[in-house]
């Protein structure tokens, strides 16, 4: 019982309207990275049923390709990539190719994310950690961001990035890679408020609390504790994107 109050208050359930989400997001142009799992695969489903156009990236290609044909069966446009972000000739080429496939766009989720728990003193041979940490959580929202950025203009779309409610608080061991990329886009994505703002385009960062996905949960400590599902954290996104708030904070974050 004490349990299922402690969520309760931390973790307020969170829910949206369906109705609400076919006004503003049917035919509309939505872009998620990260899209074929956890709270990606959960903002997918969301806006199939709500009549959105997808393109969809990761790296999953069978569940992307389910999705897309999910969609499809919905009179929904679908499109997809399966590609890994962290490859960086692999994102440059991607990149140059889609402001061609893509000439309007309303919305762009950066939600794919990497998380790594491992202390500095055992990362002294691992340099790789930090590039690929950092080439994910940061230089794929940023690549895309730049690639998309004439086809946002034309919508006045906006840029949507899930972060992390820990990049707000004094940093623990053991998360420096992590914790190193998520501020970096953070203070990219505060630049690019002021900047885009000025064109039209709206940037908003959700800092989200923990989350039960199969990232997180690879984590027995996180397995154990009170969190959100993915389709509430989907519905988190969503509300801020319909908003005009910035970000997203849970109540008992400052």
């Amino acid at each position: 019982m004490l349990r299922k109050i402690l969520k309760y208050l931390v973790y307020p359930p969170k829910t949206i309207s369906d109705k609400r989400l076919k006004e503003v997001f049917a035919g509309k142009w939505v872009v998620i990275t990260g899209a074929s799992s956890g709270i990606g695969e959960a903002l997918t489903l969301r806006l199939i049923n709500a009549g959105a156009n997808l393109f969809l990236i990761s790296r999953n290609e069978e569940k992307l390709k389910s999705l897309c044909s999910m969609a499809q069966e919905h009179s929904c446009q679908a499109h997809y990539c399966a590609m890994d972000l962290r490859q960086r000739g692999q994102l440059d080429s991607f990149c140059e190719e889609l402001r061609s496939k893509l000439p309007e766009v309303d919305y762009l989720f950066c939600n794919a994310g990497k998380s790594i728990k491992r202390s500095i003193s055992s990362s002294i041979d691992r340099m790789y950690d930090f590039d690929r940490t950092m080439d994910l959580n940061y230089r794929s929202l940023v690549a895309l961001s730049l690639a998309l950025m004439p086809s946002l203009r034309k919508t006045a779309g906006r840029i949507v990035y899930t972060s992390s409610v820990s990049s707000l608080y004094p940093f623990v061991p053991g998360w420096s890679a992590y914790h190193a990329s998520k501020c970096a886009a953070n203070a990219w994505c505060r630049t690019a408020r002021r900047e885009h703002g000025k064109l039209g385009v709206k940037v908003q960062i959700a800092y989200m609390p923990l989350v039960h996905t199969p990232m997180s949960d690879v984590n027995e400590t996180y397995r154990n504790l009170p969190a959100y599902s993915a389709d509430e954290a989907a519905c988190i996104l969503l509300k801020l994107a319909m908003s005009k708030k910035f970000c997203y904070k849970p109540w008992w974050a400052f």
